[in-house]
């Protein structure tokens, strides 16, 4: 009985420990999907570590099923591209400024923005100005292009939460605090995913061979891609007659434009719509066609083989094209090819994991071709290494983002 009692007072201390012992508030931001399943997972976690605290901001479902009250609807802030950003521009104005009033009147313990650089970063300027602790969530990609923007991040931030690994001797570069806590989705997959599982989830027969389709959540993005998506997949279907395709669509408005895109090609595609249920899609695939962006980390962490294109309207290529520094642009890519991903002694990764296609290479007989290539393959080499970039991100994101933000407030 004693001993009972000594584990029982050690776990209180614990509790105790990692909790500010009054009621907080939490200013939060989150502009897209991704940002949602992020904020989610620290709002979570903080819940764990201060059961008091209550959050303001901007989130769409899962941070609301936390307890966010939202100051309006994520999608308002879910634009792509400098072109795009400047047909938005008075709304994203109106949104930041309403935000901005709301913290300075509500005055949270922190203020978090997650991703969204261009529209929380003067949010949290002008907080920190105020004396509210602010934290970003998602660095910039300032390694990648305008490497300058990180004096900026310095003067907007006291804290910055980064889901990649290499981007920590970055941030020391430049005396700037960062934390690396690892991705919550890396913590929420297991390491083995099973596909007739996903199937029979999905109401599938499990004795076929499917393609996932997966055109991305922004209506820019579906534009850009559901057409090449479906020359690919008539390319496939020609060669493959009872190849199957399974396309999730995170809502109607996406639904929507994917199918418009098919009637005007007047293809008959053995085809398998899902209202969202992404991951079990992923899961249920042998080889994933995708949109870049968290759907590819996701993809990694399901362990199928994929093809990520990128694909902007021609102003934004143009603008953006000069900027960025990298070889690559997809998570798996990226993080597959750091040099701090790669065991001491070894050389880094110049090749890329998966294959990327942008802009003009994203076309149906390029991406018939590589799916081709992946439902035919040996992918045991690709499979083992997904394993390892899953085992670098799986830190436990919620409880230490949650600590950081909690040690940041102190």
């Amino acid at each position: 009985m004693a001993e009972l009692h000594s584990n029982t007072n050690e776990a209180q201390q614990v509790a105790e420990k990692g909790a500010i012992q009054r009621p907080l508030l939490i200013g939060i931001v989150a502009g897209e999907a991704s940002g949602d399943i992020l904020g989610a997972s620290l709002m979570a976690g903080l819940k764990q570590l201060q059961p008091q605290v209550r959050f303001i901001g901007v989130g769409g479902p899962r941070m609301q099923a936390e307890g966010l009250q939202s100051l309006f609807a994520m999608e308002t802030l879910s634009v792509m591209g400098f072109v795009d950003v400047l047909k938005q521009l008075p709304s994203l104005l109106r949104a930041r400024k309403q935000v901005v009033s709301s913290m300075l009147a509500e005055q949270p313990d922190a203020f978090i923005g997650i991703d969204a650089p261009d529209f929380n970063l003067p949010i949290e300027k002008k907080l920190k100005k105020a004396g509210i602790r602010t934290l970003h969530y998602v660095s910039p990609s300032v390694w990648a292009w305008r490497p300058k923007r990180i004096y900026g991040i310095a003067e907007a931030t006291n804290m910055v939460l980064g889901i990649l690994p290499f981007e920590a001797d970055f941030y020391a570069q430049y005396q700037v605090p960062y934390t690396f806590v690892g991705h919550p989705l890396a913590d929420k997959f297991p390491r083995e995913s099973c596909k007739q599982a996903a199937r029979a989830s999905l109401q599938l027969d499990e004795t076929k061979q499917y393609v996932g389709i997966l055109p991305g959540s922004r209506s820019s993005e579906v534009g850009h891609l559901a057409g090449p998506f479906i020359d690919a997949a008539i390319a496939l279907q020609k060669q493959h007659p009872d190849l199957q395709f399974l396309v999730p669509l995170v809502n109607e408005a996406r639904k929507a434009q994917f199918l418009a895109a098919l009637a005007e090609r007047k293809a008959q595609l053995n085809l398998h719509l899902f209202a969202g249920q992404s991951h079990d899609v992923i899961a249920a695939s042998d080889a994933t066609i995708l949109a870049s962006g968290t759907v590819a980390l996701e993809a990694m962490l399901i362990k199928r083989p994929m093809v990520v294109c990128y694909r902007f309207g021609w102003l934004n290529f143009q603008l953006i094209k000069h900027f960025v520094k990298v070889r690559f642009f997809s998570l798996p890519n990226l993080l597959h090819t750091a040099a701090s991903g790669v065991q001491q002694g070894e050389k880094p990764y110049q090749q890329p994991l998966v294959k990327e296609l942008l802009q003009n290479e994203v076309s149906g007989a390029n991406i018939a071709a590589t799916v081709e290539q992946l439902l035919t393959s040996d992918n045991t080499q690709l499979y083992q290494r997904y394993q390892e970039l899953h085992a670098q991100l799986q830190q436990d994101a919620s409880s230490i983002s949650a600590q950081t933000v909690l040690d940041t407030i102190r």
